[in-house]
Protein backbone atom coordinates (compact mmCIF):
# COMPACT_ATOMS: atom_id res chain seq x y z
CA UNK A 1 0.00 0.00 0.00
CA UNK A 2 0.97 3.53 -0.53
CA UNK A 3 0.06 6.90 0.83
CA UNK A 4 0.74 10.00 -1.10
CA UNK A 5 0.20 13.12 1.58
CA UNK A 6 -0.09 16.20 0.05
CA UNK A 7 1.14 18.84 3.26
CA UNK A 8 2.29 21.99 3.84
CA UNK A 9 3.89 20.57 7.10
CA UNK A 10 6.00 17.17 5.47
CA UNK A 11 7.74 16.79 8.75
CA UNK A 12 4.63 16.02 10.82
CA UNK A 13 3.71 13.28 8.46
CA UNK A 14 7.78 12.15 8.48
CA UNK A 15 7.93 12.01 12.60
CA UNK A 16 4.66 10.10 12.92
CA UNK A 17 5.96 7.72 10.97
CA UNK A 18 9.33 6.93 12.26
CA UNK A 19 7.67 5.60 15.18
CA UNK A 20 5.93 2.32 16.68
CA UNK A 21 4.39 0.23 14.80
CA UNK A 22 3.66 1.86 11.36
CA UNK A 23 7.40 2.54 11.27
CA UNK A 24 8.23 -0.98 11.57
CA UNK A 25 5.03 -1.76 8.50
CA UNK A 26 7.67 0.82 6.47
CA UNK A 27 10.97 -0.99 7.21
CA UNK A 28 9.15 -4.12 5.99
CA UNK A 29 8.05 -3.27 2.87
CA UNK A 30 4.21 -3.61 3.63
CA UNK A 31 3.56 0.49 3.09
CA UNK A 32 5.01 3.30 2.24
CA UNK A 33 3.83 6.50 3.08
CA UNK A 34 5.33 9.54 0.79
CA UNK A 35 4.73 13.10 2.17
CA UNK A 36 5.05 15.75 -0.22
CA UNK A 37 4.90 19.59 -0.06
CA UNK A 38 2.89 21.56 -2.64
CA UNK A 39 4.85 24.92 -2.25
CA UNK A 40 7.78 23.25 -3.53
CA UNK A 41 5.32 23.50 -6.99
CA UNK A 42 4.59 27.08 -6.44
CA UNK A 43 5.56 29.18 -9.39
CA UNK A 44 6.21 32.54 -7.51
CA UNK A 45 9.85 33.03 -5.68
CA UNK A 46 7.96 33.97 -2.16
CA UNK A 47 6.23 30.29 -2.79
CA UNK A 48 3.14 31.49 -1.71
CA UNK A 49 -0.13 28.69 -1.26
CA UNK A 50 -3.15 31.24 -0.38
CA UNK A 51 -4.83 34.39 -0.54
CA UNK A 52 -7.61 36.39 0.50
CA UNK A 53 -10.98 35.32 -0.13
CA UNK A 54 -13.47 36.13 -3.22
CA UNK A 55 -16.21 38.35 -1.45
CA UNK A 56 -14.24 39.01 1.67
CA UNK A 57 -14.02 37.29 4.71
CA UNK A 58 -11.23 36.09 7.78
CA UNK A 59 -8.34 33.93 7.10
CA UNK A 60 -6.55 32.60 3.53
CA UNK A 61 -7.67 30.19 1.50
CA UNK A 62 -5.20 27.22 -0.20
CA UNK A 63 -4.73 28.08 -3.82
CA UNK A 64 -5.32 25.66 -7.00
CA UNK A 65 -2.08 26.56 -9.22
CA UNK A 66 0.63 24.87 -6.27
CA UNK A 67 -2.59 22.06 -5.17
CA UNK A 68 -3.01 21.07 -9.16
CA UNK A 69 0.77 20.82 -9.89
CA UNK A 70 1.10 18.83 -6.80
CA UNK A 71 -1.21 16.82 -7.59
CA UNK A 72 -0.48 15.72 -10.77
CA UNK A 73 2.97 15.41 -10.41
CA UNK A 74 1.19 12.01 -8.36
CA UNK A 75 1.79 8.57 -10.37
CA UNK A 76 -1.66 7.03 -10.24
CA UNK A 77 -3.64 4.10 -11.36
CA UNK A 78 -6.96 3.25 -11.98
CA UNK A 79 -7.00 1.75 -8.03
CA UNK A 80 -5.93 4.85 -6.53
CA UNK A 81 -8.51 6.58 -4.05
CA UNK A 82 -7.84 10.37 -3.90
CA UNK A 83 -9.63 11.93 -0.48
CA UNK A 84 -9.26 15.51 1.11
CA UNK A 85 -9.52 15.61 4.65
CA UNK A 86 -12.48 18.05 5.65
CA UNK A 87 -14.78 18.53 8.19
CA UNK A 88 -17.30 18.62 5.77
CA UNK A 89 -16.71 15.08 4.68
CA UNK A 90 -18.59 11.90 5.74
CA UNK A 91 -16.76 10.39 8.91
CA UNK A 92 -14.13 7.92 9.05
CA UNK A 93 -15.13 4.76 10.87
CA UNK A 94 -14.02 1.08 10.77
CA UNK A 95 -15.88 -0.03 7.81
CA UNK A 96 -14.49 2.97 5.61
CA UNK A 97 -10.89 1.68 7.44
CA UNK A 98 -11.49 -1.88 5.76
CA UNK A 99 -12.47 -0.74 2.39
CA UNK A 100 -9.64 1.53 1.60
CA UNK A 101 -7.45 -1.35 3.01
CA UNK A 102 -8.33 -3.09 0.15
CA UNK A 103 -6.84 -0.07 -2.51
CA UNK A 104 -2.97 -0.05 -3.13
CA UNK A 105 -2.54 3.92 -3.45
CA UNK A 106 -4.08 6.68 -1.22
CA UNK A 107 -3.41 10.20 -2.21
CA UNK A 108 -4.28 12.21 1.25
CA UNK A 109 -5.05 15.80 0.86
CA UNK A 110 -4.15 17.78 3.92
CA UNK A 111 -5.51 21.43 4.19
CA UNK A 112 -4.57 24.40 6.21
CA UNK A 113 -5.48 27.80 7.15
CA UNK A 114 -9.08 29.31 6.15
CA UNK A 115 -9.37 26.05 3.58
CA UNK A 116 -9.18 24.69 0.22
CA UNK A 117 -10.26 26.70 -2.71
CA UNK A 118 -13.39 24.85 -4.36
CA UNK A 119 -11.69 24.18 -7.14
CA UNK A 120 -9.19 21.91 -5.92
CA UNK A 121 -11.90 19.64 -4.81
CA UNK A 122 -13.30 19.93 -7.87
CA UNK A 123 -9.76 19.36 -10.08
CA UNK A 124 -8.56 16.36 -7.83
CA UNK A 125 -12.48 14.61 -7.99
CA UNK A 126 -11.55 13.60 -4.37
CA UNK A 127 -13.59 11.88 -1.67
CA UNK A 128 -14.34 14.28 1.50
CA UNK A 129 -13.46 12.43 4.44
CA UNK A 130 -13.48 14.01 8.26
CA UNK A 131 -12.03 12.16 11.65
CA UNK A 132 -15.18 13.91 13.70
CA UNK A 133 -17.23 16.77 14.27
CA UNK A 134 -14.63 18.93 15.58
CA UNK A 135 -11.93 21.77 13.95
CA UNK A 136 -8.11 20.76 13.80
CA UNK A 137 -5.97 23.14 12.21
CA UNK A 138 -4.34 20.90 9.60
CA UNK A 139 -5.27 17.88 7.78
CA UNK A 140 -2.21 16.21 9.11
CA UNK A 141 -3.27 14.91 12.40
CA UNK A 142 -6.27 13.16 10.37
CA UNK A 143 -4.15 11.88 7.31
CA UNK A 144 -1.98 9.93 10.16
CA UNK A 145 -4.92 8.61 11.87
CA UNK A 146 -6.25 7.33 8.60
CA UNK A 147 -2.72 6.08 7.87
CA UNK A 148 -2.45 4.25 11.06
CA UNK A 149 -6.04 2.70 10.86
CA UNK A 150 -5.80 1.47 7.02
CA UNK A 151 -2.65 -0.25 7.80
CA UNK A 152 -3.96 -2.38 10.24
CA UNK A 153 -6.31 -3.49 8.38
CA UNK A 154 -3.67 -4.81 5.76
CA UNK A 155 -2.14 -8.37 5.24
CA UNK A 156 0.58 -8.82 6.86
CA UNK A 157 1.12 -5.36 8.89
CA UNK A 158 0.12 -6.63 12.52
CA UNK A 159 2.15 -9.87 14.01
CA UNK A 160 -0.72 -11.95 14.39
CA UNK A 161 -2.95 -12.50 11.88
CA UNK A 162 -6.17 -12.12 14.45
CA UNK A 163 -4.85 -9.29 15.99
CA UNK A 164 -6.98 -6.68 13.59
CA UNK A 165 -9.92 -9.08 14.08
CA UNK A 166 -10.19 -8.81 17.91
CA UNK A 167 -9.58 -5.09 17.33
CA UNK A 168 -12.68 -2.38 18.87
CA UNK A 169 -15.16 -2.05 15.80
CA UNK A 170 -13.66 -4.71 13.67
CA UNK A 171 -16.59 -6.40 13.86
CA UNK A 172 -19.07 -3.99 15.25
CA UNK A 173 -18.47 -4.62 18.25
CA UNK A 174 -16.12 -3.10 21.25
CA UNK A 175 -13.03 -4.74 22.38
CA UNK A 176 -13.01 -7.24 25.14
CA UNK A 177 -11.30 -6.73 28.57
CA UNK A 178 -7.75 -7.46 28.40
CA UNK A 179 -5.17 -8.70 31.50
CA UNK A 180 -1.52 -9.51 32.27
CA UNK A 181 0.48 -10.40 35.38
CA UNK A 182 0.24 -10.75 37.91
CA UNK A 183 -3.18 -12.46 38.49
CA UNK A 184 -4.17 -10.16 41.40
CA UNK A 185 -2.76 -6.57 42.11
CA UNK A 186 -4.12 -4.51 45.01
CA UNK A 187 -6.72 -6.92 45.68
CA UNK A 188 -7.56 -7.06 41.96
CA UNK A 189 -7.81 -10.63 40.12
CA UNK A 190 -7.78 -11.74 36.88
CA UNK A 191 -11.01 -13.44 35.98
CA UNK A 192 -10.98 -17.17 36.45
CA UNK A 193 -12.28 -18.33 33.18
CA UNK A 194 -8.60 -16.71 31.52
CA UNK A 195 -6.25 -18.59 33.49
CA UNK A 196 -7.69 -22.26 32.93
CA UNK A 197 -6.91 -22.71 29.76
CA UNK A 198 -9.69 -23.90 28.48
CA UNK A 199 -9.95 -21.72 24.57
CA UNK A 200 -13.31 -22.51 23.73
CA UNK A 201 -14.86 -21.09 27.20
CA UNK A 202 -11.87 -17.64 27.11
CA UNK A 203 -13.50 -17.05 23.88
CA UNK A 204 -17.06 -17.18 24.51
CA UNK A 205 -16.05 -15.22 27.96
CA UNK A 206 -14.67 -12.44 25.47
CA UNK A 207 -17.38 -12.73 22.91
CA UNK A 208 -19.66 -11.67 25.62
CA UNK A 209 -17.87 -8.95 27.46
CA UNK A 210 -17.64 -7.54 24.17
CA UNK A 211 -21.45 -7.32 24.09
CA UNK A 212 -21.58 -6.43 27.57
CA UNK A 213 -19.48 -3.21 27.26
CA UNK A 214 -20.75 -2.55 23.38
CA UNK A 215 -24.38 -2.10 25.24
CA UNK A 216 -22.80 -0.17 28.13
CA UNK A 217 -21.18 2.47 26.14
CA UNK A 218 -22.09 2.58 22.89
CA UNK A 219 -26.14 1.39 22.26
CA UNK A 220 -25.81 2.26 18.77
CA UNK A 221 -23.26 -0.45 17.91
CA UNK A 222 -25.08 -2.94 19.86
CA UNK A 223 -28.90 -2.36 18.49
CA UNK A 224 -26.80 -2.71 14.99
CA UNK A 225 -25.17 -5.50 15.68
CA UNK A 226 -28.27 -6.86 16.90
CA UNK A 227 -30.42 -5.83 14.26
CA UNK A 228 -28.02 -7.69 11.68
CA UNK A 229 -26.69 -10.78 14.02
CA UNK A 230 -27.23 -14.34 12.14
CA UNK A 231 -24.79 -16.23 13.93
CA UNK A 232 -26.52 -19.18 16.31
CA UNK A 233 -23.90 -18.58 19.08
CA UNK A 234 -23.87 -14.69 19.12
CA UNK A 235 -27.58 -15.02 19.29
CA UNK A 236 -27.57 -17.32 22.28
CA UNK A 237 -25.10 -14.67 24.03
CA UNK A 238 -26.76 -11.78 22.92
CA UNK A 239 -30.57 -13.39 24.71
CA UNK A 240 -28.17 -14.06 28.05
CA UNK A 241 -26.46 -10.78 28.24
CA UNK A 242 -30.08 -8.95 27.33
CA UNK A 243 -31.37 -11.47 30.12
CA UNK A 244 -28.44 -10.67 32.49
CA UNK A 245 -28.80 -6.89 32.48
CA UNK A 246 -32.93 -7.27 32.37
CA UNK A 247 -33.11 -5.24 29.32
Amino acid sequence: MKFDVMTLFPDMINQACSHSIVARGIDSGIINVNAINPRDYTKDKHKKVDDTPFGGGAGMVLMCQPYFDCFDSIQKSEDTEVIILSPQGEVFNQQMSCELAQKSHIILICGHYEGFDERIKQYTKAREVSIGDYVLTGGELPAMCIIDSVSRNIEGFLGKIDSAHYDSFSDGLLEHPQYTKPREYNGLCVPEVLLGGNHAEINRWRRKQQLIITYKKRRDLFDNFRKNCNNKEDIKLLNEVLSELKV
